[in-house]
């Protein structure tokens, strides 16, 4: 499944640093993928009702007979909701989509996987008998008829309300039949598995399902006796909430499966989840700052809120699993695995000040093995957001020489106050600027802006920033579906900052943050470095419905170049080690994202400053950093990612398990001492003392890094005067003043 939610709605203040120590265990963060026009895509999700209503521990029942799956049909105002859907997707979505056999095919899989994509519940002679509405789906859809659609989902449960019985039933009995000496396996990604061909199949699935969970609970020091429990009392939630489902969740499953063959950011909300939405809208909810999905039976995390709570822990991370949550410091655990998405977030959001506790799988680690993560649940101010600034020295040939940083977590903006007609209303622009002032009276030489993490924000804001960094000329273009494109532009004639100036981005940098980096690289005004961007380059809009509301991607953004920067986002100049999984990280990753490409370049004027240097540049960076300790441990760090991703089964022998444990905290330990020794630290003797003291140091961390937290940043710093040096070589051999701002010749 991949049905969204957003439990807080603020923007973040990522601490960019400490790259080089938490990656492994996921506590770099993800991004709040912000809209750019109303700030509708920082919304992207919707949110469920207040905590009063949250699922408590003692609501697990006691099932003492089969329950059996009550068929839904649809509501009266369903048909005619379902023709308002199709007509705005027709005529206002950003793709003109024909509505054929083709579509109605895709609509099939998609509603498929909605429903089951563990491929765990239906049998392939269930598949065989719904084979027969694959063609007919947008045929009846035109026609109001959602008959095809809830028989389909009508099976669906009827089948997961057998299963769970089964398996409750089986619960019961013990799980001392369980032997985890048995060498064997559970395949872990069943995207392409076949569907099970008999009853008998598909129960030695589930032992599996079962035994893989069990000994996942076993490695975390529970003995069989709890795990039973607490397996018992999971399923038995799970039935309980299966038969509260109503109408409105069939209905509002089936026509995300429509809208979503348009695009992955297109989604209907039922008149719960708008008024939901519109809650979150206000910024008035408080809770832990995540967007949350469902994926299979698990509620994962999508990304963080920037400057939330969750975010501020720095142990948290995109694609970790909530396993279980408790509330206060010593409430009981609660295990939420198989809850509906809205009970998941109700549970999790509380009232400013309390706290609440998550028992997670972190990302990667799909043994089962997990942590638990204590948050204070919080809102976000503005202040939260406010970018900062560093000041930092690098010695180049005998002299030193200031590279001034400005961390910028999100394209922010008081609009109240502006509205109000504030003149000196917060805004990303007005702070930078009064940054910049700063920095050139203690001596900057070079500046670099740092846009890791950051997920976007305020279209205005993005344009008037780029505005800092050139003349004039335009920023950015817009362009809705069969319709010229609007241009943005710079006007003031002056520039904020024309000295040495780098760009630091990263697979979580999105939406404004691409339109900045892009026209500055577009400019040929300052270097790009970092990593390939999210590649987020979509405007949603709200449309309001007769039952609900429809977010619908309206236009897309596109770079002064004409480039877009939809799905392959802004490559950098000179590229730094992948941390992050591309692979389920960014626009490429989505199903259906709407694809890249141009459209006319707007009329601006490059520099031609930066371009001839490059090979030069990224020759110097590799000879600097190929043996360069800091670099070797990230580059470890992307292989070792890249390794687990690639992991299709885990082992359900128990022995096994321990031994590759250790395996990998004995890698662990070792990259890190390593590095460790490189920077003349003592060595770690455990795992334990090396989380121990990571977990202090988050604690501790505020504040834009340094470079001695935080390798990338050194190592932009000597890239911005590598480049210092060439432009000085190039003024010299001209006999032409040098332009490049600085009066010292690294």
């Amino acid at each position: 499944m991949n049905k969204q939610m957003q439990l807080n709605v603020s923007p973040h203040r990522q601490a960019a640093g400490r790259q080089d120590r938490g990656i492994l265990s996921t506590r770099l963060t993800a991004i709040l993928m912000l809209s750019l026009t109303a700030l509708l895509t920082s919304l992207s999700n919707v949110a469920a009702a207040t905590e009063n209503s949250s699922p408590k521990a003692e609501d697990a029942p006691v099932i003492a007979e089969k329950a059996v799956w009550q068929a839904l049909e649809p509501l009266d105002v369903h048909p005619r909701t379902s023709l308002a859907i199709l007509e705005q997707l027709r005529h206002n979505h950003y793709i003109k989509k024909k509505l054929d056999d083709s579509t109605s095919s895709e609509i099939f899989e998609k509603y498929i996987t909605l429903l089951d994509s563990g491929k765990v519940y239906f049998l392939a002679s269930d598949m065989r008998d719904l084979e027969q509405y694959r063609y007919q789906l947008v045929d009846a859809l035109k026609r109001g008829n959602l008959e095809p659609a809830f028989t389909i989902y009508n099976l669906h449960q009827t089948r997961m309300v057998d299963r769970l019985n089964y398996l409750i039933e089986n619960l019961d009995t013990g799980l001392e039949t369980l032997d985890f000496s048995i060498d064997e396996d559970i395949e872990i990604d069943r995207e392409n598995a076949a569907w099970a061909a008999t009853p008998e199949e598909q129960d030695d699935l589930w032992r599996k399902r079962i035994k893989a969970a069990a000994l996942g609970m076993k490695l975390n020091g529970k003995d069989l006796p709890e795990i039973q429990t607490l397996l018992s009392k999971r399923y038995k939630n799970r039935l309980k909430q299966v038969n509260q489902l109503k109408s409105e969740d069939a209905f509002q499953l089936y026509v995300n499966a429509f809208a979503s063959t348009f695009d992955p950011h297109t989604q209907y909300f039922s008149p719960r989840n708008s008024q939901n939405f519109n809650i979150t809208m206000s910024l008035s909810l408080e809770g832990i700052g995540a967007v949350l999905r469902t994926d299979d039976e698990y509620t994962s995390v999508v990304r963080l809120v920037t400057a939330g709570p969750a975010d501020k822990t720095g142990a948290i991370g995109p694609s970790d699993k909530v396993v279980s949550v408790g509330q206060g410091e010593n409430g009981p655990l609660i295990d939420v695995v198989g809850w509906r998405l809205d009970d998941v977030v109700e549970l999790i959001r509380g009232p400013k000040g309390s706290q609440v506790r998550l028992e997670i799988i972190p990302a990667g680690n799909e043994d089962g093995q997990t942590k638990t993560v204590q948050i204070t649940r919080n809102t976000v101010q503005l202040e939260d957001q406010a970018a900062q600034k560093n000041l930092f020295s690098l010695n180049r040939n005998g002299q030193d020489f200031k590279v001034g940083v400005i961390e910028i977590p999100t394209f922010y903006a008081d609009f109240k106050a502006q509205q109000q007609g504030d003149p000196n209303s917060k805004s990303t622009t007005r702070d930078v600027r009064r940054l910049i002032k700063e920095l050139q009276a203690e001596g900057m030489d070079a500046l670099v802006i740092d846009l890791r993490n950051n997920g976007g924000g305020s279209l205005q804001e993005a344009d008037s920033l780029t505005g800092l960094f050139i003349e004039s000329g335009p920023t950015v273009q817009v362009k809705a579906a069969d319709r010229r494109p609007s241009v943005y532009e710079d006007e003031d004639g002056k520039a904020a900052w024309d000295g040495p100036l780098a760009v630091m981005v990263n697979r979580l940098s999105a939406s404004a943050s691409e339109i900045f980096a892009g026209a500055i690289q577009d400019y040929q005004r300052g270097l790009i470095i970092g990593s390939q961007t999210f590649g987020k380059g979509t405007v949603q809009t709200l449309i309001p419905l007769n039952r609900g509301q429809l977010k619908i991607t309206a236009a897309k953004f596109y770079r002064v170049s004409g480039q877009s920067t939809q799905h392959q986002g802004v490559v950098p100049d000179i590229a730094f080690p992948e941390v992050y999984d591309v692979d389920r990280i960014g626009e490429s990753s989505l199903d259906d994202a709407l694809p890249w490409d141009m459209i006319q370049p707007a009329v601006f004027t490059p520099s031609d400053k930066v371009r001839p240097l490059l090979k030069e540049l990224n020759d110097l960076h590799s000879a600097r950093v190929v043996s360069d300790p800091e670099f070797e441990y990230l580059r470890s760090l992307a292989l070792k990612g890249k390794e687990a991703n690639q992991r299709t089964h885990i082992s359900l022998n128990e022995q096994t398990r321990i031994a590759e444990k250790a395996s990998d905290d004995k890698w662990r330990l070792d990259l890190e001492n390593g590095l460790r020794a490189a920077r003349g630290k003592a060595l770690l003797a455990s795992i334990k003392e090396l989380d121990d003291e990571q977990e202090a140091e988050e604690a501790q961390d505020d504040g834009v890094p340094t470079p001695d937290q935080d390798s990338m940043l050194r190592e932009t710093g000597s890239i911005l005067l590598d480049y210092v040096s060439l432009t000085h070589q190039i003024a010299m051999v001209e006999h032409v003043p040098e332009t490049a701002g600085l009066s010292k010749q690294p």
